[in-house]
């Protein structure tokens, strides 16, 4: 991080202090090294750095106390000194955790044993649902809106078409742009419902994934692995009708691929016991159960013998 001088440093606080004062807003720039000088102190916040600074702030404010006069005052003048800069290290140090409290300590909220709504500076209103946790940054809403998630919850987004909505959940993450979407987090399984708008989800080891309305995202809690169902409405049962629109594996191993089509597909699929290790990356969109199987079944070197609904990859 870029070194700031001193002089820049003080007026910058000053600066925070009166517009705090004033309660006139803090600008994106200002946000923006607060962000910065965040980051740079989290990694200096421990007792070796606290005592080199503390050391460092005494040192150079031992000076603005010892004016030039007889030598016969400079020691009471310097224990004068040592205690003035004793109050203002103890300030500083108030300060600080001030400071922390202020701008760094995210808000969190809880929900307990029924649902929580909160309700953002930005206008997103955001439902939690039982035992989930939100933490929202004090900068919030910055130039990217970002919050982070622990279990479930329903957001209804303010709309910005500049400023994107990003929650940050347990190894995933949503954007938006302004939306109505639930995000579900039960272990290993993830999911992104979209009622309203667009959302795009991001997942590490497959390409992110953009959902329409009455859409869902999910991995069906296997990592590097990424799905979206169609929820059409259906008129006559006045229902919703699933549909798998796209299923895509990356480097997954075969028992756990199966896995996942036996359970979408209602189906069984048996296959050598030495091949359930070996990993598979294919993308299935588009075909039908029979061709997502033979095409499995090619990239194992295999043969495929069907039986009512049960499927036999066999050398």
């Amino acid at each position: 991080m870029k070194r700031f001088k001193y002089k820049n440093i003080e007026a910058f606080v000053f600066r925070l202090w009166a517009r705090e004062v004033s309660e006139e807003k803090i600008s994106d720039k200002e946000n923006e090294i607060i962000e910065k000088w965040k980051i740079h102190a989290e990694k200096e916040l421990d007792p070796i750095h606290m005592k080199e600074a503390r050391e460092r702030i005494l040192s150079a404010l031992e000076h603005y106390f010892i004016p030039i006069e007889k030598s016969t005052q400079i020691r009471s003048l310097k224990k004068y000194a040592y205690s003035a800069a004793a109050v203002i290290v103890l300030l500083l140090s108030l300060g600080g955790w001030f400071t922390y409290n202020t701008f760094f300590k995210p808000d969190v909220y809880l929900a307990g044993a029924g649902n929580k709504i909160v309700h953002l500076s930005d206008g997103t209103v955001v439902t939690l649902l039982p035992g989930a946790e939100l933490s929202v940054d004090p900068s919030f809403p910055a130039s990217t809106r970002i919050v982070d998630l622990k279990g479930d919850a329903v957001f209804s987004v303010a709309k910005s078409k500049t400023h994107p909505f990003i929650v940050q959940a347990e190894g995933f993450s949503t954007k938006v742009l302004g939306t109505v979407f639930k995000i579900s987090q039960s272990g290993k399984k993830k999911a992104v419902d979209l009622y309203e708008g667009k959302v795009a989800v991001s997942t590490a080891g497959v390409p992110d994934s953009y959902l329409k309305p009455n859409q869902k995202w999910t991995n069906f809690g296997v990592a590097r692995t990424t799905a979206i169902i169609s929820f059409a409405p259906d008129g006559t049962l006045n229902k919703q009708t699933p549909a798998l629109l796209s299923l895509s594996f990356n480097d997954v191993a075969l028992k756990e691929v199966v896995a996942v089509l036996e359970g979408n597909y209602s189906t069984k699929i048996y296959y050598p016991k030495e091949a359930e290790d070996k990993k598979i990356t294919a993308d299935f969109t588009g075909g039908t159960v029979g061709e997502n199987i033979e095409s499995l079944a090619f990239i194992l070197g295999l043969e495929v013998q069907k039986k009512e609904n049960t499927y036999i990859l066999k050398k």
